[in-house]
């Protein structure tokens, strides 16, 4: 039997929430506080789990959405895009001296 102590903690799981869809068919999602991987699922059901990597290269419809300095963040696998959640602190300064 589990302990009492475990018992009463129970945590909200947060879920990416999607903001949109580009007109190539690409969604773009509001990513989670401390989201690391992707939580995209196939037609399958099957939980994609890629790597979400800072993406600065996107195409001008981005640009034209989400400004030209817009912090963005790719899947590796299924090129899902991910927004910064703004509960967070940016992390664009990181390397900053």
């Amino acid at each position: 039997m589990a302990s009492p102590k475990y018992a009463e903690a129970k945590r909200e799981i947060i879920e990416a929430k999607e903001v949109g869809t580009l007109s190539d068919g690409t969604k773009v999602k509001l990513r989670a506080p401390r989201m690391r991987a992707c939580n995209e699922k196939d037609a399958k059901g099957k939980l994609c789990a890629g790597h979400l990597k800072r993406w600065y290269f996107f195409g001008d419809e981005v640009k034209a959405k989400y400004g030209d300095e817009a912090e963005v963040y790719r899947c590796e696998k299924c090129k899902t895009l991910y927004l910064p959640n703004p509960e967070e602190t940016p992390r664009t300064g990181t390397l900053a001296w």
